[in-house]
Parts: structure tokens; C-alpha cells; sequence
């Protein structure tokens, strides 16, 4: 199972986007498991995730959790303002499996 959770000011805007992504990966029979944490809870949940996406709000701390994520040989990226804004779940989705796959 892979696990994603996005990242964001106090986690209420992103928990949107999680149900839309997990309809995109009920309908892809895919097995993940999504959760939307805020930024105090990075360090906790890089822990036991897989991957990160960071709100584009809290895009600023990206450098820094990419360090943190990288010596436990995990993903963090931000996501596009876009995708973000129009709430596109099948997108961002697409976007966490692009960096579980690289």
C-alpha cells in the first residue's frame, strides 16, 4: 500500500483535495492510503508516509522537508497552484505516483 499525505497551513483546505484524490484511486483500484496533516506534523508523518505534497501556501518550506524526507529516502514536492486551486484530484494524484515511481 502506498501512502500519501499532503501538507498545509492547519490541513483543512488540503483534506478537499484527499477525498477527491481518494475517488481518483477508488476508481483506478488503486490501494493508498491519503491523509492531510499541518505543517507541525511534517516530521511525525514523513515518518510512517511514503510521500509528501505541500500546499502551495506552505510551498516556503520545501527545502527544507525535501532534506528531512531525503535521509529517510522519501519524496517531498509541492503542488501545482493549478491543481491545487481547481481541487484536481486525478492530477495530484498523478503527481504523487510520478515521484513514488522515480
Amino acid at each position: 500500500m502506498m501512502k500519501i499525505f499532503l501538507c498545509c497551513s492547519a490541513g483543512m483546505s488540503t483534506s478537499m483535495l484527499v477525498k477527491k484524490m481518494e475517488q481518483t484511486a477508488l476508481t483506478r483500484n488503486l490501494d493508498v492510503e491519503i491523509a492531510a496533516f499541518p505543517l507541525e506534523e511534517f516530521s511525525n508523518a514523513i515518518q510512517t508516509y511514503d510521500i509528501c505534497l505541500l500546499g502551495p501556501q506552505v510551498k516556503f518550506k520545501l527545502a527544507d522537508f525535501k532534506a528531512e524526507a531525503a535521509a529517510l529516502n522519501k519524496q517531498v514536492a509541492a503542488i501545482e497552484p493549478m491543481v491545487y486551486g481547481l481541487m484536481n484530484g486525478e492530477k495530484a494524484l498523478d503527481q504523487a505516483l510520478e515521484l513514488l515511481e522515480a
